[in-house]
């Protein structure tokens, strides 16, 4: 369910993007999703091609994954997000509230809980391409 809604936000913002430039009608939208966000694409895709409006009709919808990384605030290990070896509780903590990752996560390196998300988080519209109005 949570695709669903995210979809129905996507559709949001694309249309107040494209009202804002003048496209009177969308070819493409490109989704970047953080991994932490542990989205299912073909069920966001799904949702997407179900919830299109007219504006939308030809649109082609493209997602994209963004590897999460972090690093280490003690000893500057940067390392990759590797969901398989978390409980499935963590997994769903994560996925709801990406910063609970230092409750599960711990540095490879030296063990420390105090690192940073350096990217994998969040979900944005990374562009819009469309026809403009005539005139």
């Amino acid at each position: 369910m949570h695709e669903w809604a995210l979809a129905e936000a996507v559709i949001n913002a694309a249309s107040e993007v494209a009202q804002k430039e003048g496209l009177t009608k969308v070819t493409e939208v490109r989704v970047k999703i953080g991994e932490l966000q542990q989205i299912e694409p073909d069920i966001l895709e799904f949702a997407l091609e179900n919830l299109r409006t007219a504006q939308f009709k030809d649109a082609r919808f493209i997602i994209e994954s963004v590897k999460a990384e972090f690093g280490c605030q003690a000893c500057g290990q940067r390392w990759a997000f590797a969901n398989e070896r978390l409980e499935d509780h963590a997994k769903e903590g994560i996925h709801f509230i990406p910063e609970v990752a230092h409750a599960y996560l711990k540095c490879p390196k030296c063990g420390s809980s105090d690192f940073e998300i350096l990217q994998g988080r969040g979900v944005w519209l990374e562009s819009i391409k469309g026809v403009r109005e005539d005139g």
